[in-house]
């Protein structure tokens, strides 16, 4: 019974198939000519394909993409903010976990002094200033600004 309703469905389905014709990628084909068709059309899209196949390759397409992503002026302001922003909140943290505990306050002082001395010097010393480089210096002047803030609110 299973057998002859498969071989009543396979007939109804070739013959549906005969008098219609079916779309393939935008022409329309016959039915004997589809599989054929089909399978030519993958293996050319496979072989011309010009994209990345590999992970180096996207990889390496990353910075002409942020490059062209990060044209626009609101972009930039957007993401400089959020770079303030980020070292404020890291700096809070920092107050907050190292003050919190006691433990490793000296410590956790010189090495926020190290890093804000270092990121200014790095920018500085640049003739020229890339965008990343602009987000870093933005960030170590959330990262002062928010330990400036964290000093006051100890001293009150």
């Amino acid at each position: 019974m299973a057998h002859s309703l498969s071989f009543i469905s396979t007939n109804l389905n070739t013959l549906l198939l005969n008098h219609h014709q079916c779309r393939s990628f935008g022409a329309f084909v016959s039915p004997s000519k589809s599989k054929t068709r089909f399978a030519r059309t993958i293996r050319a899209v496979q072989e011309t394909q010009g994209g990345p196949r590999r992970l180096i390759d996207i990889i390496r397409t990353v910075p002409d993409i942020s490059r062209n992503y990060f044209k626009k002026p609101s972009r930039r302001t957007l993401f400089g903010g959020i770079s303030l922003l980020g070292g404020f909140y890291v700096a809070q943290t920092i107050s907050l976990s190292f003050g919190a505990l006691g433990v490793n306050d000296v410590i956790a002082a010189v090495l926020c002094v190290l890093l804000t001395e270092y990121v200014t010097r790095f920018y500085y010393s640049r003739t020229t200033v890339t965008f990343p480089i602009a987000l870093l210096n933005n960030f170590k002047m959330g990262f002062t600004y928010g330990l400036f803030i964290d000093a006051f609110k100890l001293a009150s």
